[in-house]
């Protein structure tokens, strides 16, 4: 399955090329539209997102599937979502680290988890706005998903933790699960 992974992206509108992907995945901070475009250029049938920390309330634009605390299956593989990064403000998509915590504790086991901040300790860039989530390195320590998506830190970065390959976006990047 070709996919196409989207993170913390300033453009308006989607100007970085045409493609095929089966899949798109959204780690937030982006505009509907620039996902949607996104999807026309790789021509592109399944949209599965979260929401980022400077993300409007709003419903994502049909055909944009909405992620958080959701699980869903596509082409055999189970994902999984959470909104977000930690409480360093108010406003919406914001968690205080307990929330994180129980949003998880009974959350499914999936295969990809998609989310917008990292867990804790891993990718992060300093120990304020970019601190990552607690509760998201429980998940995987009880979980062990193949894989957790993030956004939020800004980097391109992999990090392997235990059986779970933590793979951070910032802009775009094409991958074949």
């Amino acid at each position: 399955m070709n996919v196409l992974i989207l993170a913390d992206m300033d453009d308006l509108h989607w100007k970085h090329g045409r493609g095929q992907a089966d899949l798109i995945l959204s780690c937030g901070d982006l505009f509907d539209q620039v996902i949607l475009e996104a999807a026309e250029a790789f021509a592109c049938p399944m949209i599965l997102a979260v929401k980022g920390n400077h993300d409007r309330q709003d419903p994502f634009s049909p055909p944009i599937i909405d992620l958080h605390l959701q699980a869903k299956e596509v082409g055999g593989l189970k994902f999984g979502g959470l909104n977000g990064s930690w409480r360093y403000k108010p406003g919406p998509f914001h968690y205080e680290q307990k929330q994180v915590h129980t949003f998880l504790s009974d959350f499914p086991a999936v295969d990809v988890f998609l989310s917008h901040n990292s867990p804790k300790g891993v990718h992060e860039v300093d120990e304020s706005i970019h601190q990552g989530f607690e509760g998201l390195m429980a998940y995987i320590a009880k979980v062990q998903p193949r894989l957790l998506i993030h956004g939020h830190q800004h980097v391109n970065q992999e990090t392997q933790v235990g059986g779970t390959k933590i793979l951070g976006v910032h802009g775009y990047r094409l991958l074949s699960l």
